[in-house]
């Protein structure tokens, strides 16, 4: 019930690959009478709030966003009632948001993204949630916020003033090299440990054509790597490889910020990509492919190597299993390095968007309720809790009820990578401390009893898997997190669209070898007088303030 896809269950997988389109308003509902309360006694109030219609979220007959066995739990068990004022479907949520602020007819509380979070605060027309916070949040909340040290709170600041709540998620999501070691057995490869490794690799799977296909590559890569999290065809972690970094704010060392893009040794993991591209390493169609067009290669038998998160073994597995057998053998490995010093493996903050109180809202205490008990019941569940995942009747069918809860954070932190590898390896689900944990469990166990459909799991989290590869670099520290995680400056927002459009451009003809590599010096100078040069004042202004 984390919120991210990137947390990372098959069907929070799911829920990022398809969307419908239409929007509707949802219909009033009658006030709940003053004198209504609680089974506990505590007079109920009232919140609004605006939902995304997810297609993934399906109710049972007669319930609906007015009414559902969801809403009615809050109500009982807490004394919040939740009311919309609208709700969209996905695809058009954000938008509608926007419109929403545009015409100030905020609910009681919304999601929001940090830009908005930072314009609605300069108009003064979200509630400064310090007191409201300190006073209601329980002490639960509090830990469960700051498990980062913090950060993430910080990045809802402004002054001293606590202005939203992060809708948190955890940041150390790493990536890793995906790599078919069934076809690493068959050329008599040995595993990548290193960026020679890798490109030793790519030239076998080329060259000798392991899956028989006649049209084989080294590297899946799509038309979207650079900006994006994707699965199996993306390149931040191959950046990452030759210790560059995917538009992020790093120490320049003298003491400030500067921007990763147009660090020189991203200009050599270009060079290395161009030198790939010549060699027909990489689909010479890749740049008009998207995510799944891509993929296909992989999944039939093209391509066997992929860089990508913990997740992306839920992708591999449209692949690697048919008609109830394993037809593809992968392996999780650390993303390699050009040199002697390991990779870092990028990260970002862990929260891109906050839930906001408007100024008009009567029961702003509500909310923070709602906070309190959306952890609480989703890290420790009742039975008669198990209402807010799956419906009235508490049993797992699929409907994705927990989106109907309208505020949900996520850890920040887990120890998956110590506990899973371990309770899967010795059948001892005695050590597991986690609801999440619990169902990984559960799902690998059911791969290791001979159900095929839970390949992917086992991939992810039992001894080999991705998991068992992250406490290893959570002790050596292999990661560099973003050190800019204020608003967006206003450079940031004006030009970073533009700035980023121009770098792919730059890139895409680098790698496809239409222009010299040194492109990329041309690239920065531009880049600095587009908007670079005052972009990144303003990022170190930030920095020189928070210090």
């Amino acid at each position: 019930m984390n919120k991210k896809t990137k947390a990372l269950s098959f069907g929070a997988l799911a829920l990022c690959l398809a969307m419908t389109a239409c929007s509707k308003d949802a219909k009033e509902t009658q006030n709940q009478p003053d004198n209504a309360t609680s089974e506990q006694g505590s007079k109920v109030i009232e919140v609004s709030t605006v939902s995304p219609s997810d297609p993934y979220l399906k109710f049972d007959p007669g319930e609906s966003f007015q009414k559902n066995a969801v809403y009615d739990a809050y109500e009982k068990d807490i004394g919040v009632k939740i009311t919309n004022k609208w709700i969209a479907d996905t695809s058009q949520f954000k938008e509608k948001v926007k419109i929403t602020i545009a015409s100030d007819d905020l609910p009681d509380f919304l999601l929001v993204n940090a830009t908005q979070l930072k314009e609605l605060t300069e108009a003064d027309m979200i509630l400064d949630l310090t007191e409201v916070y300190n006073k209601h949040a329980s002490e639960e909340t509090k830990k469960f916020l700051t498990m980062d040290g913090g950060t993430q709170m910080k990045t809802a600041m402004f002054g001293n003033k606590l202005m939203g709540i992060p809708s948190s998620y955890n940041p150390y999501n790493y990536q890793f090299l995906y790599v078919r070691t069934d076809w690493l057995k068959k050329l008599n490869l040995p595993e990548p440990k290193t960026m020679a490794d890798f490109m030793k690799i790519a030239e076998a799977f080329k060259t000798q054509d392991p899956g028989g296909t006649g049209k084989s590559y080294g590297l899946a890569v799509s038309k979207n790597p650079f900006n994006s999290d994707t699965g199996v065809t993306g390149l931040r972690a191959f950046l990452n490889g030759y210790h560059a970094y995917e538009n992020i704010w790093i120490d320049d060392g003298r003491g400030g910020l500067m921007n990763s893009d147009i660090q020189p040794q991203v200009k050599q993991a270009l060079a290395a990509l161009q030198e790939m591209f010549k060699k027909g390493l990489i689909d010479p169609e890749f740049s008009v492919k998207d995510v799944e067009k891509e993929a296909e290669l992989v999944y039939n038998n093209s391509i066997g190597m992929v860089y990508g998160a913990s997740w992306t073994p839920a992708q591999l597995a449209k692949g690697a299993v048919k008609d109830g057998k394993v037809v593809q053998e992968w392996g999780a490995f650390p993303i390699p390095s050009v040199d002697s010093s390991p990779a870092l493996s990028q990260i970002g903050l862990g929260v891109d968007e906050y839930y906001v109180i408007s100024k008009k809202a009567k029961h702003p205490e509500g909310v923070i309720k709602l906070l309190n008990h959306w952890i609480a019941v989703d890290n420790h569940p009742t039975e008669e809790q198990k209402v807010y995942e799956y419906g009235k009747d508490r049993v797992e069918k699929g409907n994705n009820y927990w989106l109907l809860s309208p505020l949900r954070v996520g850890k920040q932190m887990d120890n998956n990578g110590e506990v899973l590898p371990k309770a899967i390896a010795n059948k001892d689900s005695g050590i597991l401390e986690t609801k999440d944990q619990r169902t990984r469990y559960e799902r690998a166990m059911k791969y290791v009893n001979g159900d095929t459909t839970m390949w992917w799991e086992y991939l992810i989290s039992g001894p080999n898997g991705a998991y068992s590869l992250v406490p290893s670099i959570q002790k050596n520290k292999q990661y560099l997190q973003n050190k800019f995680y204020g608003a967006p400056t206003p450079t940031m927002a004006d030009r970073q669209e533009i700035l980023l459009k121009k770098r792919d451009e730059v890139f895409f003809k680098i790698i496809m070898n239409q222009v010299s590599v040194d492109e990329f010096d041309k690239f920065i100078e531009e880049w600095k007088k587009l908007g670079g040069d005052a972009m990144t004042k303003e990022v170190n202004e930030w920095y020189k303030s928070k210090k």
